[in-house]
């Protein structure tokens, strides 16, 4: 299973779930991999495939096993239940 973030060099909204994520990481034991998408072509065209018109925008979580993705700033929980593979609602 891959965790993505899809992130931008200075987005706000991407700064308010850097502390979420580490969170995350520390208490569930998953890893997030981090993919800048403003300044990296391979990686705004990697969000684009996985997005596939889901968000359109950052930040962008998507689960590779679930296919589970999140748009935007979320919770805890939230995050929590997509890291895990739960069905996020």
């Amino acid at each position: 299973m891959t965790l993505y973030e899809f992130f931008g060099d200075g987005c706000p909204h991407c700064q308010k779930m850097d502390p979420k994520v580490e969170k995350l990481e520390e208490k569930q034991e998953v890893s997030v991999e981090q993919l800048e998408v403003w300044n990296d072509q391979e990686n705004a065209e990697k969000q684009m495939e996985l997005d596939d018109g889901k968000c359109g925008g950052v930040p962008f979580f998507y689960n590779t096993e679930t296919g589970e993705w999140i748009c935007g700033e979320t919770d805890q929980e939230t995050l929590r239940h997509w890291a895990l593979g739960k069905t996020v609602t």
